[in-house]
């Protein structure tokens, strides 16, 4: 699983018509800075508006995900998105000349080929994952669609769909690691019922639709007559209404092709949550609706957790014992306050505290009912801090770390006996002259205690 967010090493440019405008439109994929994420911007509009691709800018979900803003709006995002989610592409700028993204085969496979041609440049900007640590779950009662998201050491996705249909009834499909997506999803096709297109075409909708880029499938039979004016509508070539099937023009690519293009519209609609997700989505007869839905609920989350909580597992081994943090740390009893450290990159670190009712401090504060202080909780962030900066210098024993400032703190929740606490300090620039900046998090579980941000200078011991 890559920890480094990726952009695009160059542009690339594709064209085709949109499905339901009919248009002709050129679309262009480009590298895109750290934190940058997906935009879309309208070139063909005087201004050149760009609009964020995010759950809650849609506005629209019939027939593919339309996102919109300032009454500027853009449809049939999601294949290209899907390409970008899957193919690990985290920050992108998309630049298009039409309402729509252009329908190209109907699937994600043109954009993946791109892709996979131009490559991907690794940045030094973590990637931020959504962690899945609960169960999720959304209902439509109306079409009895319904998503389950439940833990997972990865991304896992297993779709289900079901229609009345002798042609098409239940098909499964299951994506078990993105790096799959370019051989088992991506050329998987969106997929329309001959008897859902005049509907369709009431609403305007589907003017660019034709046998090439969709698979039809038509399953109950209608007068030669009505199928030669929909044949005519469609601008496409009159067919024997006495054969039901499949009647595009290129064959099914899998047998459960239209499960896998459910699977990759899903892939599309959850990009739109803003980070990567590690967790199992569970689909059942899913649409761009339901998908959105629960886009905006993990966004929803994501707003009000600023941060999550780091992933503890206390039968991990960690990656500094006690033993090691003493080599580092020049604190001793009383005031050794953190006790292991589970995780450390180039940028941020992760340690833990066990808090005891044995803690001297508790005597006096407060006898009757004890709370760690809020200094000493600052105390502590500021010690896992220190083990951070020692460990960006060879020889970490021979320095030590000061802190010359701290900000921004905030206290959310008191700290009791028995509550094991989860720091994590995350650098905020480039270490520079020796001075460091950091911002350090304090949980409780998945409850956010405490936070403060941090300024350090690492000097040589004398």
């Amino acid at each position: 699983m890559n920890t480094k967010q990726h952009t695009l090493k160059e542009s690339f440019s594709l064209q085709g018509k949109g499905l339901h405008t009919g248009l002709k439109i050129k679309i262009k994929f480009n590298p895109a800075p750290e934190n940058h994420g997906y935009k879309i911007k309208r070139i063909d509009l005087e201004d050149q508006p760009v609009i964020d691709a995010v759950a809650e800018n849609v506005n629209g979900t019939q027939r593919g995900t339309v996102i919109s803003k300032n009454n500027v709006q853009i449809s049939t995002i999601e294949h290209a998105l899907a390409a970008l989610y899957a193919m690990q592409v985290d920050n992108c700028l998309i630049e298009v000349d039409a309402p729509e993204f252009p329908i190209l085969d109907g699937s994600a496979s043109e954009y993946v080929k791109e892709i996979e041609r131009v490559g991907l440049k690794g940045q030094n900007a973590e990637r931020d994952y959504y962690i899945v640590k609960n169960k999720i779950e959304v209902k439509d009662e109306e079409t009895g669609a319904s998503i389950v998201v439940l833990p997972e050491d990865q991304f896992v996705i297993n779709t289900l769909i079901a229609y009345d249909s002798v042609i098409l009834d239940s098909q499964f499909a299951t994506l078990d690691k993105l790096e799959d997506f370019p051989k088992e999803i991506a050329a998987s096709r969106t997929f329309v019922f001959v008897r859902e297109i005049e509907p369709l075409l009431e609403n305007n909708l589907i003017k660019g639709g034709d046998l090439d880029n969709a698979i039809v499938i038509y399953e109950k039979q209608i007068s030669q007559e009505r199928f030669d004016q929909l044949a005519d509508q469609m601008n496409v070539e009159h067919k024997d209404a006495t054969q039901l099937g499949y009647i595009m023009h290129k064959p099914l690519v899998f047998p459960n092709e239209p499960a896998r293009h459910k699977l990759l519209d899903i892939l599309g609609d959850i990009a739109l949550i803003g980070k990567p997700i590690r967790g199992r989505i569970i689909a059942t007869c899913p649409g761009h609706k339901i998908n959105n839905k629960l886009a905006r609920l993990i966004r929803k989350d994501i707003k009000l957790n600023d941060i999550q909580a780091p992933e503890y597992n206390p039968n991990t081994p960690p990656v500094m014992d006690i033993n090691r943090i003493r080599e580092l740390l020049p604190h001793r009893f009383p005031f050794l306050f953190v006790d292991k450290i589970i995780e450390i990159g180039e940028k941020h670190i992760i340690g833990v505290k066990n808090v005891s009712v044995n803690e001297p401090f508790f005597q006096g504060h407060f006898p009757e009912e004890p709370v760690m202080p809020g200094v000493l909780l600052v105390e502590t962030m500021a010690q896992t801090g220190g083990l951070l900066v020692l460990n960006s210098v060879d020889e970490p024993q021979r320095y030590s770390t000061y802190f010359l400032k701290i900000d921004a703190v905030k206290f959310r929740h008191k700290v009791v006996p028995g509550d094991t606490l989860l720091f994590r300090l995350d650098f905020t620039s480039e270490i520079r002259r020796g001075i460091a900046n950091m911002k350090g998090y304090c949980f409780v579980g998945e409850k956010l205690v405490c936070e403060a941000e941090f300024m350090a200078q690492i000097i040589k011991n004398k």
